[in-house]
Order: structure tokens, then C-alpha cells, then sequence
């Protein structure tokens, strides 16, 4: 390799290992408290300001530069120079909100996602990684080898999650009741985030015309809720295990919760909306779920469909920063046994499961909205 080769080789490693700074970073500065700041400012506000609101020491402002130079960098946060009072040179830096970090304006109505940034960048989560590679040497004597192409979900029989804490990730949720928490009040953030999307911007047809919903795996509700705003003649229902609906808000009047396992049964509906439930689960487990699915819903002349919400891998963009994206987070879900899909994968289980005929519509950025027909 030539000297510039070898140069930039040597840049790129230096960029990838110190990715993790960037999520700590951005938990960081939410957890101050900085997004909120900027944002009560209009907007925009110079550093100083950021120190005051979010109650700094004094010693610790040139560090709070540094941590908004790494932000401003990645592109969480913009900058831009105020001009010197009485002088054409540049004065204090002024820090702007991006799309992105608008997103992490604690309590900012639908589009609040700093419990996501929490729940994913949590120590819970974060751990299990480090024996990544533990794991794939882990009974590797005894477990078949997984074949590409977006079918499966993990290849051993121990989660990466399970190996590292004693327990799945769900029955972990009803060990540590403050994990529990951080996880149902991610998904909630998330399903309000959507949903918002969804039922603004034409995706909303999907529930037009329906008379009853059940959201299966629906944690608090929050997704059922939009949908019972949205069309009120919708009678909508959440199912999910009981240590999650015993903990549902006691304002959710418009939406019932039945507690339950959506591998016995799941109470009969119209549809039946599960999102961020089948990446979770490897093929068998989902062609069980759906089979219930199909169960519960009337045919396909009568209305009767199931909606997901999830990735399709390789569908939408073919930009660096979706692809990228989608593949990490089929990494993440790789760490509780479950998987992200790619189009023939979700065939394969719509099909084996009984379903007829399946829709794709990626309307969510690196999401889609699925559609899928007995």
C-alpha cells in the first residue's frame, strides 16, 4: 500500500473505535440536558447560556466545548459564529438544533426519543457486547451453521443478552423493574414518534376502515391510543404479558389491555398491528405468532389484515447512512436472538404461516409499514 493508503487506514480504525464516544457523547448531553436548552433559547444559544441553563460549574465550560465540538462535528447539534459587537471578526460560537437533536428535546410532545437514546445506550444493553466474540465461539461445535439471506434468527441456542446476564431480555424485564421501565418507556416514545409519522402523512389508510384493532405486544398503549385519536369508531386493544399491563398509564381510557401470551391467543379484531415485535423472534417463533394473527382476523374480503411495523432490509434508501443503520440495528437485534429481515425473509414466514399476499410500503425512512393479507 502507498503512504496515503496506509494514512487513511490508519484514520478510518481511529474513526471506528471511537464510534462509542459519539453514543455516550449524545447520552451525555441529553442527560444535561443541552437539547432542552438550546431549544428554550429559540434555538439557538452561545455556550455560556447552555452552562447556565443546564447548571454547570464554572470549571467545567471549556469541557462542555469539547463534548459540543464532538456533537457539532457528527452533526447532532449545528454551529455557527455571532459576529463580535463593533467588529467584522467572528465572536462566540452560537449552537443550533438539527432534525436529529430536535428529536432529543425531553418532553417535546410526539417527538420526544431521548428514553430511545436511554434504553439503547443503557448498561443493560451496552454489556452483553463486549463477549461478542465469546459468543460466536460458544458451542460451536454443537449448533448448525445459519444460512444467509435474511431467514433465522440467532444461531445458538443462548442469546448474546442471555449469556451475559443469566436471563432473556423479557423475563430480565420482570427481574429489574427499572430496566422494565426504561424499555416500556422507550417503546412508548417510539410509538408516539411512528405513529405521529404515519397517521400525518398518508400511512394512516392502512387503519381506514377498520372496526376493532389489537396491538399485540403493544407495552402501554401509546400506538393503539394514536389509532383511537385518529378514528375513534375504532375500538382498540392492546395485548401484552401481565407485568407490562399491570404497569400501563391509568389515563388510557380510550384503549383496553388484556393480559396475555400471543403464542396461546390473541382476542379477535379487524387487524392486528404488531410493530417491533417480529424482529425479536427467529422464523419458527413468527410463523407461531402469525398463525394466532390469522386466527384472530376475519378474511381478507371481509378486511380482515395484519399490520407490521418493522424493517425490510434493503427496502427505501439505498443511501450509506440507511444501509448502515439497518445493519446495526440487525447486529442489536442479533443480541436477543431475533433479526432483522430482508423481503424474502418476511415471504418466507408470511407464506408458511398461511397468509396470501403481503403490501410494502416504506414510508418510514428505514422503517415500512407491511400489510399482510389470509
Amino acid at each position: 500500500m502507498s503512504k496515503e493508503e496506509l494514512l487513511h487506514g490508519h484514520l478510518e480504525l481511529y474513526h471506528h473505535f471511537f464510534s462509542y464516544i459519539k453514543s455516550m457523547a449524545l447520552r451525555c448531553a441529553t442527560e444535561l440536558g443541552i437539547p432542552a436548552a438550546i431549544h428554550r433559547r429559540g434555538g439557538a444559544a452561545m455556550l455560556r447560556d447552555i452552562a447556565a441553563d443546564v447548571a454547570l460549574h464554572q470549571a467545567k465550560v471549556s469541557h462542555l466545548r469539547r463534548l459540543m465540538r464532538v456533537l457539532t462535528v457528527s452533526g447532532i447539534f449545528g454551529i455557527k459564529q455571532q459576529p463580535a459587537a463593533g467588529s467584522s471578526s467572528s465572536g462566540e460560537a452560537v449552537y443550533t438544533l438539527t432534525p436529529a437533536s430536535r428529536l432529543l428535546v425531553s418532553g417535546c410532545g410526539e417527538h420526544d426519543m431521548s428514553p430511545m437514546l436511554r434504553f439503547l445506550v443503557h448498561s443493560t444493553a451496552l454489556t452483553p457486547f463486549f463477549s461478542l466474540h465469546a459468543w460466536f465461539r460458544a458451542d460451536e461445535e454443537e449448533e448448525e451453521p445459519v444460512a444467509g439471506g435474511g431467514g433465522g434468527g440467532g444461531g445458538a441456542a443462548t442469546s448474546l443478552f442471555e449469556m451475559t446476564h443469566g436471563f432473556p431480555r423479557w423475563e430480565m424485564t420482570g427481574r429489574d423493574a427499572a430496566y422494565g421501565a426504561v424499555l416500556n418507556d422507550a417503546m412508548a416514545a417510539d410509538s408516539r414518534f411512528v405513529m405521529d409519522v404515519v397517521l400525518r402523512e398518508g400511512g394512516g389508510d392502512v387503519f381506514r376502515g377498520l372496526g376493532s384493532l389489537v396491538d399485540v405486544g403493544g407495552g402501554h398503549g401509546a400506538a393503539a391510543a394514536a389509532v383511537a385519536r385518529a378514528f375513534p369508531r375504532v375500538k382498540c386493544s392492546v395485548l401484552d404479558l401481565p407485568q407490562v399491563v399491570s404497569q400501563a398509564p391509568p389515563d388510557a381510557s380510550d384503549v383496553r389491555f388484556v393480559a396475555g401470551d400471543m403464542f396461546e391467543y390473541i382476542p379477535p379484531a379487524d387487524a392486528v398491528l404488531l410493530k417491533y415485535v417480529l424482529h425479536c423472534f427467529g422464523d419458527d417463533d413468527c410463523v407461531k405468532i402469525l398463525r394466532r394473527c390469522k386466527e384472530a382476523i376475519p378474511v381478507r374480503d371481509s378486511g380482515g389484515k395484519v399490520i407490521i411495523i418493522n424493517m425490510v432490509v434493503g427496502s427505501g434508501s439505498q443511501r450509506n447512512i440507511f444501509k448502515e443503520t439497518q445493519a446495526l440495528f440487525d447486529l442489536y437485534m442479533m443480541s436477543i436472538d431475533g433479526i432483522e429481515r430482508e423481503e424474502k425473509g418476511w415471504e418466507m414466514v408470511f407464506f408458511k404461516a398461511g397468509f396470501s399476499a403481503y403490501k410494502i410500503m416504506p414510508i418510514l425512512g428505514f422503517l415500512s409499514v407491511i400489510e399482510v393479507y389470509p
